[in-house]
This record gives structure tokens, sequence and C-alpha cells, in this order.
């Protein structure tokens, strides 16, 4: 029976992470769609914006089920540094996966007259060094004055970042972390901010998923090798890059604030003080 009562829990923290994967570029590629297909006025911030709204309704639908990885580099660092177990490490990577390359097919499908149109019009022939401007809507490049190793050093700081920042979230002894039902909206906001501060540069992948899977569905639909070898084989970068920032951010935020932080029954204490210090003062 607690081996049933096990598969059924894994069951449905796999559904939901495929789910949070799922959302996180369905609305990700589709407003991304709506920029290179369809001339939208986005600015990167706006492209940053929606990519953090994504996960935050992706957090807020599944958070409570599985606790919302939706990122193979977040579950990473949660096994190395918060005790995730390691069993569950390589199904929540696959099922992350396999979302993103669902919602890859799903985007593409909706815009699919979309895709036919760009290519008729600007005469290119999807599977040429042309087309990678449409595969772009599904997966990330660097700028063209950065090499692969500078571009890896971006993606290691910015996901090491985002690791810091959700480790310090989830952190019971931190008495600024946000509420439960705040923390969606918490790591939407700082996504949206390392997207409107660093886009430009590699598009902030910080997830090997958000980006394997989409570049896997791009490849079999007709981008081929390209879609891997377009940019001197740059796909490895947004796949590694991730997973290195997130062990060093989680490290770093152990080595240089967690262990600083008070113990959890002072920590408790402090925020119930502030909160009646607050109360007070909104009294007055």
């Amino acid at each position: 029976m607690k081996g049933v009562s096990l598969l059924k829990e894994l069951k449905g923290e796999l559904i939901a992470e495929f789910v949070g994967s799922f959302i996180l570029i369905f609305l990700g590629a589709g407003c991304v769609a709506a920029l290179v297909l369809n001339g939208a006025q986005y600015t990167m911030w706006d492209i940053g914006m929606i990519w953090g709204v994504a996960v935050s309704l992706a957090l807020y639908l599944t958070a409570a089920i599985s606790g919302a990885h939706i990122n193979p580099a977040v579950t990473l660092a949660l096994a190395v540094y918060r005790g995730f177990s390691w069993a569950k490490v390589l199904p929540y990577i696959l099922v992350q996966t396999i979302g993103t390359f669902t919602a890859a097919a799903l985007v593409y499908g909706l815009y699919y007259n979309g895709f036919l149109h760009y290519e008729t019009t600007n005469e290119v022939i999807r599977g040429s060094a042309q087309s990678l401007t449409l595969a772009s809507i599904f997966s990330t490049y660097p700028a063209f004055y950065l090499n692969h190793f500078q571009a890896a050093c971006v993606e290691i700081v910015i996901t090491a970042l985002l690791v810091a920042a959700i480790f310090s979230f989830i952190d019971e002894r931190n008495s600024f972390a946000p509420t439960k039902a705040l923390f969606p909206l918490a790591v939407g906001i700082v996504i949206a901010v390392i997207g409107g501060a660093f886009g430009v540069l590699t598009g902030f992948a910080m997830n090997p998923a958000r980006d394997f899977g989409p570049r896997l569905f791009t490849a079999l639909v007709g981008w081929g090798p390209v879609a891997f070898d377009g940019i001197k084989g740059y796909f490895w970068v947004p796949l590694i890059a991730p997973m290195i920032g997130a062990v060093i951010g989680g490290g770093l935020y152990d080595y240089l604030i967690s262990k600083y932080l008070p113990s959890k029954g002072s920590a408790l204490q402090e925020k119930e003080d502030t909160q009646e210090e607050i109360a007070a003062s909104s009294e007055t």
C-alpha cells in the first residue's frame, strides 16, 4: 500500500511538472511568435514580463503538488542542497522536457499559417541558416558579439542569481521571504527583471528543458541539423551552463547568506514582531 501511495504521489508530481513546463513555453514562445511572425510591438521588458507571468501562472497551478521546479537546473540545485530525492531528478527532468516539447508543438500548430507566410514572403528555406530567425521563436541564441564561452558565462551568472533568489524565498529563517501565496509572483518578477536586463545577450534560457525540448521539436519539423548546429553547435550552452549556474547559485546562497540568518525560532519571532509593528503603525 505504501508503495502504491508513493507511485501515485510521484505520478501527480510528474503530471504537475509537465503542466508547469508546458505553460512556460506555451505562453513564452507564443509571445515570441507574435513578435517575429506578426510584428507585435514588444520591448525586451515586455517579453521578460510575459515569461515571468508564465512562470508565476505555472507555479500557482502546480507548486502545491510538485514544488513546480519546471526547470532541470532548479531540480538539480534542490537535490544538491535541499534534500530533494535524487531518485526523482531524472523523471522530473524528463517530463519537464516533454512538457516544453509539447508546448512548442502546440504553439507551432496555432501559428502554422504564420510560419508558412513568413517563409514565403521572405523567401526563407526552412533548415537554412536564414531560418534561424524562426527557430529562435522556440530556442535561445546568443547576441552576435558573444562567443560561446561568453554566452555560457552569462547563463551561469543569471541562473545562479535565479536559484539564489528561489532559495531565499523558501528559506523559513528569512523573515523577509514572501508568503506561499506570493512566492509564484516573486519568482516571476525575478525572471522578468533578469530577462529585461540580460535577455538581449542570450535569450535568458536559465533552463535546459526550456531550450532543449523546443529545439528538438524544431529539428523534427524541418529545421533539421541547423536547429542544433546553426551557430557552431551553440545548443550545449543553454543545456549545460544553467546547470552549472544553479549549483553555484545554491552554494553561494548557503555560504554567503543562509548561514548568517537567525535560527528558525528567532526568525519566526522577528517576523511576528515585524507584523505587529506594521499593524501598530497602520492603526496610528
